[in-house]
């Protein structure tokens, strides 16, 4: 028997969902500056959003049971973006320790990657504070 990820995912959902954490949702609207003037931005332009599993009091929070690239997209990406929208102070990233990893469906990542390579990579002015939790079964 192995955990699947996508129902470890909706039991989040549904316990933080409980406590009245929900999920903020912000359109994207691309920029056109960039592109030259008979090019038209097509349906990709339609409906894209960016979204933060859990938002409460300013707090996000990202459960990540995903490859190895989300892990990293959220903490040094998403969560500045949400900070400069004004939708959070600081985040919470949880995410598998390798033992728990190895016992999912499917290939994840996990948390002593993750925290090796943030310690490698150093602190950036673009940084908000972020909290890496590792958890297991």
């Amino acid at each position: 028997m192995l955990f699947n990820p996508i129902a470890l995912n909706g039991a989040f959902k549904e316990s933080f969902a409980k406590h009245g954490w929900a999920a903020v949702r912000v359109q994207c609207d691309y920029p056109k500056k960039y592109f030259i003037e008979d090019y038209k931005i097509r349906s990709w332009n339609r409906g894209a959003f960016r979204e933060m599993d859990f938002v409460k009091d300013k707090l996000g929070v990202e459960v990540q049971f995903g490859k190895y690239a989300f892990m990293v997209y959220n903490v040094c990406a998403k969560m500045t973006i949400f900070h400069n929208l004004g939708h959070i102070d600081c985040g919470v990233e949880i995410v598998p320790v390798k033992a728990f990893a190895d016992e999912m469906s499917t290939g994840v990542s996990y948390y002593e990657q993750f925290l090796w390579d943030l310690e490698a990579r150093g602190i950036a002015d673009i940084d908000i504070p972020v909290l890496i939790m590792g958890i297991d079964a």
